[in-house]
């Protein structure tokens, strides 16, 4: 109904209401001669005033006092003439639910149906008449508070909405965070050490081989990257590879880096893992395998992922960095690579546990099957 907004059609709507409201306290006042204008025209141009300062008002406490006094005035215009102030009394009762808060407006609404029932007694209507108003009354009361149930629900549902439109902006920033950071700082912190150490070796003028085979190999770690960039838009596009193939690939990767072993194995039927499941496997894989590589240097890797009833288990363990070697740093349960595979995990129901093992350390991910 969006004629409603118009100007055009808002100004006719104001001149009727003002019409409907005025024409019986004017035609009271023309009944009743001097009389009326004593009585009827103030008491009419003042239940008008509060009436227009409730439907302009935003103060909801404000328009309950005022549609009281509306209510006042009209109702003592019944008393002196009557019906003549029934047009206040109506426009309360439409007004009442939207202009104030609710028990407010059932106040209001009550007291208008008792007050307006025992006043046409009080000035001998007839007991149709009476039974009329009060009917008239109670219909408008209904509509207009389910109408306002409907428009509080609306409401409600538009908030809702956009509060799950926040947080979906917010989880998908959250999963992009993670996103970038297992691709680059997979590829790139293994990139930094070879490329200091080329640095170093130059520094101090030792074996050029040495420096371009490091320097070789950063390339290569680049190329990696960029591809499990490539791999990482192909699964956004529903487009990855096997699961067991993408640990193998991580395994080949690990290997060339670190010249250490690192076995993998796949047993059990994976098929019904769905596409969280598989990316949260293979990012806590690669990030496990970074931290393998940064914290604990020359340590063989066994990468063991199975099916065990309903739950799929990756299990990464290795043997520990020579003496002296910093750890893991998820046993420290600092940095954000630990943060993004407990997310993961708990973000499709799953678990992730982190703790030292009976050689090194041990990640262990179980996330539905």
């Amino acid at each position: 109904m969006t004629f409603l907004r118009r100007p055009s059609v808002r100004c006719l709507l104001a001149v009727a209401l003002a019409v409907y409201l005025l024409l019986s306290p004017l035609l009271a006042v023309v009944e009743m001669g001097r009389p009326g204008l004593l009585t009827v025209l103030p008491l009419g141009a003042a239940a008008f005033g509060c009436c227009v300062g409730a439907l302009l008002g935003r103060d909801e406490r404000r328009n309950a006092w005022l549609l009281a006094a509306t209510l006042a005035g009209g109702l003592a215009l019944h008393a002196i003439s009557r019906y003549s102030g029934m047009g206040f009394l109506y426009v309360v009762v439409f007004t009442a639910p939207f202009r104030t808060r609710f028990w407010p407006a059932v106040l209001l609404v009550a007291a208008d149906m008792a007050g307006t029932t025992g006043l046409s007694l009080l000035v001998g209507l007839r007991d149709w008449e009476v039974w009329g108003n009060l009917f008239g009354l109670t219909y408008v009361a209904v509509v207009v508070f389910l109408m306002r149930y409907v428009k509080t629900t609306r409401e409600h549902a538009v908030a809702l909405a956009e509060a799950r439109a926040g947080e979906a902006v917010l989880a998908e920033r959250a999963r992009l965070a993670r996103e970038v950071h297992d691709i680059l700082a997979h590829s790139q912190s293994a990139q930094i050490v070879h490329l200091e150490g080329a640095r170093l070796l130059l520094e101090r003028g030792e074996d050029p081989a040495a420096a371009l085979d490091r320097v070789n190999r950063a390339v290569r770690l680049a190329r990696a990257g960029l591809e499990e960039t490539r791999r990482a838009l192909d699964a956004l596009r529903g487009q990855e590879l096997p699961l067991a193939e993408r640990l193998e690939r991580l395994a080949v990767e690990f290997r060339s880096v670190t010249g250490s072993s690192c076995a993998v194995s796949v047993t059990g039927d994976l098929g019904s893992l769905e596409a969280g499941a598989r990316l949260a496997v293979a990012r806590t894989a690669q990030e496990a395998l970074t931290n393998v590589r940064k914290h604990a240097p020359g340590a063989a890797v066994s990468v063991a992922l199975r099916r065990t009833g309903a739950w799929c288990e990756l299990e990464v363990r290795d043997t520990g960095g020579p003496p002296g070697s910093p750890g893991s740093s998820v046993s420290k349960g600092g940095g954000y690579g630990l943060v993004g595979m407990r997310e993961r995990a708990e973000l499709i129901g799953g678990s992730l546990a982190a703790r030292p093992g009976a050689e090194g350390f041990e990640v262990l991910l179980r996330v539905p099957a």
